[in-house]
């Protein structure tokens, strides 16, 4: 479980400008410290290197590697650009930390720095005869470095921005942060109790999305004032100042006070937009909006909407809370999410957009069907659930009724299958979270 500070430097190596600071940190100060190789060489070296000759070398280099960058940022907006009209929005952050090419614009500004700071050097004597040569080397090694990151640069940039390269990114986090929320359920607290408990609200610090909860710090605050803590929003849930975020629970039944009101909600994260990171009901959310965008008039992509189903139906499947660890906060307090939940964000837009097409309705009441004998109980539930939903939306939509027993037949499978494995009274047993 990350804490607040942890998620911030994690964020912060994301951004483009710290990776290309710390190449053009190490590149100029490999320049600058070729002299100081000096007093470990010999004095009669087998051969000499000429400042022209190096002077030459990083002028090619520093000119090249100036125009290489500038086109790199360019195809990097462009692939950006494409993303966000041709995919979906929300994919335009994912893309903006791709590593592939923040290494890239960074290997390349850190070579033109070096070379620049190489010529500098030269030109005003700060090398000698030895510490030329060993400018020489480093050069050559930078060189093959740039070549290296060029091929592997120009392979990548060929697919990115695109619909299915930009799909498979989403889904590689999704399952990300699937995996790390069934792993911790409750965000590595204690299972939310059944009945709201009665203490003091904290309201949410401001207007937006819970982007993170640091249950670390919750457990710390409550440790000190002798408290246990209630989250009443998972990551993902939109929030206003009047929504109430957590309630707290003090053991001498004293009330909470504004200094802890407010260390609580310092941790927690809002923004004016979700994320990615524990929030795994935004990944599935995204993909569904690439099916629903391949599935408009304007686009028509049917192909584009099955294969999102079959992304999805990964997702899920691997979903299971029952792997859970032991809780890691004995005084903080949280909600599962809902399995309906992620199985609507996942495919209700699917089934409204794609209801006139029986070849993606057909793949949709098959997914349902897998989710329904091989998923997580809760998952399997709700697949049931929308797979009802979905019939409705075919009868009223298809055009021609030759279509309708082929998902009739699934779908009377889902239900024959649902029944047989839920027959027992129950459910998941879990705590749900309130619905945003």
């Amino acid at each position: 479980m990350t804490t607040r500070l942890q998620r911030s430097l994690l964020l912060v190596t994301r951004q483009l400008w710290f990776r290309a600071g710390i190449f053009s940190l190490v590149a100029v100060g490999a320049a600058l410290l070729a002299k100081q190789v000096d007093g470990y060489l010999p004095a009669d070296m087998p051969f000499k290197v000429s400042a022209e000759a190096v002077t030459s070398i990083l002028g090619a280099l520093a000119s090249s590697m100036l125009a290489v960058t500038i086109f790199s940022l360019s195809t990097l907006v462009s692939a950006l650009a494409a993303a966000t009209s041709g995919v979906t929005p929300r994919a335009r952050g994912l893309l903006q930390g791709d590593r592939a090419a923040l290494n890239a614009l960074s290997t390349f500004l850190g070579a033109f720095l070096f070379s620049l700071v190489g010529m500098i050097a030269l030109q005003t004597g700060y090398y000698g005869e030895r510490g030329r040569l060993v400018l020489f080397v480093a050069t050559l090694g930078m060189v093959a470095v740039v070549v290296v990151t060029l091929v592997r640069w120009i392979d990548h940039v060929s697919s990115l921005g695109g619909v299915t390269e930009t799909a498979e990114r989403i889904e590689e986090v999704a399952a990300g942060a699937l995996a790390d929320r069934a792993r911790r359920p409750y965000l590595g607290a204690q299972p939310f109790p059944g009945a709201t408990p009665q203490g003091s609200p904290v309201l949410a610090p401001s207007t937006g999305y819970l982007q993170h909860v640091d249950a670390a710090k919750l457990q710390a605050i409550a440790e000190e004032r002798g408290a246990r803590i209630y989250v009443l929003a998972l990551p993902g849930t939109f929030l206003t100042t009047a929504t109430r975020v957590a309630i707290v629970e003090r053991e001498a039944g004293e009330p909470c006070d504004d200094g802890m009101a407010k260390r609580i909600r310092a941790a927690l994260t809002v923004a004016h937009s979700r994320s990615f990171d524990q929030d795994p009901r935004f990944g599935l959310l995204v993909l569904s909006e690439i099916a629903s965008r391949a599935l408009s008039p304007a686009v028509n992509d049917p192909g584009t909407a099955i294969g999102v189903i079959g992304r999805s139906l990964r997702l899920l499947l691997d979903f299971d809370p029952a792997r859970e660890s032991a809780p890691e906060f004995d005084r903080v307090f949280a909600p599962a999410i809902d399995p309906d939940d992620l199985v609507t964000d996942a495919f209700a837009a699917i089934a409204r957009d794609g209801a006139s097409n029986p070849d993606v309705g057909l793949r949709l009441q098959k997914a349902l069907h897998a989710l329904v004998t091989e998923g997580a109980t809760g998952v399997s539930q709700a697949a049931a659930r929308l797979s009802t939903y979905a019939m409705l939306l075919a009868r009223d939509a298809l055009q021609s009724l030759h279509d309708m027993p082929r998902l009739a037949d699934v779908a009377d499978a889902i239900a024959r299958d649902a029944a047989a494995r839920h027959a027992a009274p129950g459910g998941t047993g879990q705590p749900t979270s309130p619905r945003n």
